[in-house]
């Protein structure tokens, strides 16, 4: 198998917690994210899923450098961003773009979309000056938008077509990876298909590698190469899309796979649901053992004792010890 793009090694993202107004004093530690180690290949869409609250968004600004990593490393193409200086991970970011949650948010209302999408060509020095407009028209073009519009603002386009501008952005430099943080969550369901199929399409065009994050496992699965699936800050099962949301191996994932709608009205009504008891744990102060326990329908004492580490499981990775037993 070639080398990943994109390596992430033992990650771990901690935020102290202090009390005090004058002299502060740390409290505890909220452990956001708590030692992932995933790879990416060139060219494949990794799905990232999980509840609210689990460190995927902190996960996904770690690996952009937009957080402070507390230990492990981040490897772009054999360079290690978490050890480099402010200029070298300036210089990767052209390779590594992101596209944020909130379309609205992460563009600037003052901007119109043609400065938007001017601007990382020109302090990267993509092109002359004498072709912005050029390659911001085709940019406008390839995300399903009339370059007549990119004088506009983005409070005259609708979500979906907000989000097109801030994918546009995300390819303006043309990036070798794209982290989306639930690019689709505040979109309506048939504008979330048009976005999925456009980020669906420009990963086999542009051979572009994509982290896709989301918390609706129906979505991952319809874009997804592999999955992982995150609780508490740490991986708990990992592989191939359609193997893991269709033949779950941990609880946790049986869970959330419980939890898709069918279309089918007779299916939906009669069928049962897992739901798990009480809400996830918080980060500042998780559970000793498996950190799923508390909620883990399966659990037994042994679960409470020692943390599972993530291991090979058949066609895939999964982080608990009784995955073989169920």
């Amino acid at each position: 198998m070639p080398d990943p793009i994109l390596e992430l090694n033992d990650i771990r993202t901690h935020f102290p917690v202090h009390e005090g107004f004058l002299f502060k004093r740390q409290t505890g530690t909220v452990r956001a994210v708590d030692g992932v180690t995933l790879k990416v290949q060139t060219g494949e869409v990794l799905g990232l899923v999980g509840e609210s609250g689990c460190g995927k968004s902190t996960l996904a600004r770690t690996i952009m450098q937009l957080l402070p990593v507390t230990s492990g490393s981040v490897i772009l193409e054999g360079k290690n961003l978490t050890a480099g200086t402010t200029a070298e991970i300036r210089a990767v970011r052209r390779d590594l773009q992101m596209v944020f949650q909130d379309p609205f948010a992460s563009l600037n209302p003052r901007l119109t979309v043609f400065a938007a999408l001017a601007e990382p060509l020109l302090v990267h020095r993509m092109c002359p000056r004498a072709e912005i407009t050029t390659r911001v028209a085709q940019l406008m073009t390839l995300v399903g938008l009339a370059p007549r519009d990119m004088r506009k603002y983005p409070h005259e386009f609708s979500g979906g077509q907000r989000q097109r501008i801030a994918i546009a952005r995300a390819l303006a430099l043309n990036p070798k990876v794209i982290i989306a943080d639930e690019p689709v969550s505040a979109l309506d369901v048939s504008i979330q298909a048009q976005i999925l199929n456009l980020l669906s399409q420009l990963t086999r065009q542009m051979h572009l590698s994509l982290v896709f994050i989301a918390h609706d496992l129906s979505v991952v699965k319809h874009i997804s190469d592999r999955v992982a699936v995150m609780y508490l800050g740490k991986i708990v099962e990992l592989g191939a899309a359609v193997e893991v949301i269709e033949r779950p191996r941990h609880p946790y994932t049986r869970a959330l796979v419980s939890a898709i709608p069918t279309p089918n009205p007779d299916i939906e009504r009669t069928r049962q649901r897992l739901v798990l008891a009480g809400d996830p744990p918080s980060p500042l102060n998780p559970p000793a053992g498996c950190a799923f326990h508390p909620r883990c329908p399966h659990a037994q004492e042994r679960c409470r004792a020692a943390v599972p580490p993530l291991t090979v499981l058949g066609d895939r990775e999964v982080a608990c010890i009784r995955a073989g037993e169920l």
